[in-house]
């Protein structure tokens, strides 16, 4: 019993979101819908705890959430415009960063692209001591503030040189921030108190770059819903109250519920070894398990860096929603996804081809099985027509540009979910084999939306 009230505990990925309910009662009540649906609703959690509760007006004593709007930011670099503010000489310390090769024989390196829009020096100088050595020029500093202000910029991340021991200029950049009229500032004493620049740096920005994005979203659901708590889930497994929810601590708030979950229901079953595969609309994130929860506090998602505990998941922009296109020669997936509007092609929104439709294409997603709330009104079918024209469009496409036969759709299909199966079994080799563990005495959990229909390709 729920002393008189509803309990609402929600996932709300890139592409579904999945809402359970307790009601006061007792009762156990499930709900799944789109993440996107402009045209039906504004948000799907508010939608669906309105969905489940029909007309009833007893209080909601709780809502808990895991979220991925922050990761699928990440993932699709869809966050805030960002100033960094940085010490003087240091304009370029977090493009070089450690200097670091991930693949050590790659001739053509791509860095990752930065996460700042602009970068300006700030006149002002600590030692090592936490000393001035330098005063902090503010009619410098409130000048580049005002001109990044000026260009559109609402969101500043502050990293100083030794902020960390003596956060007294930071502290200052951040009032003329606000001042000049910045909605997201960002300082690295606040962020991350730690010494080394380039690690406080980068969560700065990561936690500026997000946070907004973050805070739209969070008071976009507090303002919809009268309820007692509204509790988000951490990058950590803890859940956090709604205003101390911040973007560096969002990551991972999806997955990380994910893991918890997974590991109480395969102890359940008897098994304390496990390689957790989450595999939702836009992502697929790992773990590996062997008793403990594994945490990192330094660590990169998606190619940035940052410094914040977290569970120590790995993702990967591969996920049903992922698209599928013929580009510089060579078939592509990901990292773009086509999220829940327009969804993936078979969704009846105008959506680009997906690992979805290649599902579909295969026979693997049988629209028969599939509930009614697609196209515009949210009623009909998966489409599958649309699907087998799309991909023999591409299949010409394909063979025009490389002068080869054309292939089947089906053929295309395959194709493109090999590529889709590489990407999630390489990060899985990533968290087990390439850390000297042995996953022959481990089991495959599988969750997620898309995880049961890849689940035995990436164990082969």
């Amino acid at each position: 019993m729920t002393d008189g009230a509803w309990e609402f505990w929600i996932d709300r990925g890139g592409t579904f979101t999945d809402v359970v309910a307790q009601s006061p009662d007792g009762q156990l009540i499930t709900h799944k819908l789109l993440s996107q649906n402009p045209e039906r609703y504004r948000d799907a959690a508010v939608q669906g705890i309105a969905d489940i509760r029909g007309g009833d007006t007893r209080p909601i004593g709780a809502v808990k959430m895991g979220t991925t709007v922050a990761t699928n930011a990440l993932l699709e670099r869809k966050g805030e415009a960002v100033l960094l503010m940085i010490t003087s000489g240091f304009a370029d310390l977090l493009q070089i960063g450690y200097q670091t090769r991930p693949r050590l024989f790659e001739l053509h390196i791509r860095r990752p692209d930065l996460l700042y829009s602009r970068v300006a020096e700030v006149p002002e100088r600590l030692d090592a001591g936490g000393a001035v050595i330098t005063a902090l020029d503010e009619v410098a500093t409130r000048a580049a503030l005002q001109s990044a202000h000026d260009a559109g910029l609402r969101a500043v991340a502050v990293a100083l040189l030794h902020g960390y021991l003596d956060p007294v200029h930071e502290v200052r950049v951040g009032a003329l921030a606000a001042e000049i009229g910045f909605s997201q500032i960002s300082l690295s004493h606040q962020v991350s108190r730690l010494a080394k620049l380039v690690s406080r740096g980068d969560t700065t920005v990561v936690d500026a770059y997000l946070s907004p994005i973050l805070r739209r979203y969070v008071d976009q659901v507090a303002g919809a819903l009268d309820c007692g708590r509204l509790l988000f889930m951490q990058s950590n497994g803890g859940l956090t109250d709604a205003r101390r929810f911040q973007g560096k601590d969002a990551i991972l708030s999806g997955p990380a519920g994910g893991m918890v979950g997974m590991v109480k229901t395969a102890e359940a079953a008897g098994y304390t070894r496990l390689i957790g595969f989450d595999m939702g609309g836009t992502s697929t994130d790992v773990s590996h398990y062997a008793g403990v929860y594994e945490r990192s506090f330094e660590t990169e998602v998606a190619g940035v860096r940052m410094r914040a505990p977290m569970m120590d998941i790995h993702t990967v922009a591969a996920g049903g929603g992922s698209i599928c296109q013929f580009r510089d020669g060579r078939f592509q997936v990901g990292p773009e996804s086509a999220g829940a509007d327009p969804g993936p092609a078979c969704y009846r929104r105008g959506g680009p081809l997906t690992v979805t439709d290649c599902n579909v294409m295969l026979g693997t997603l049988n629209p028969d099985h599939f509930p009614a709330v697609f196209g515009p009104g949210g009623d009909q079918p998966l489409d599958g027509a649309v699907v087998r024209a799309r991909f023999a469009d591409l299949a010409a496409e394909v063979a025009q540009a490389t002068g080869a036969p054309p292939r089947s759709p089906e053929d295309m299909a395959r194709g493109f979910l090999r590529i889709a199966v590489d990407n999630m079994a390489n990060a899985i080799k990533k968290i087990s084999i390439q850390r000297g563990h042995d996953v022959t005495g481990y089991t495959l959990q599988c969750f997620g939306g898309a995880g049961g229909q890849h689940a035995c390709l990436v164990a082969d």
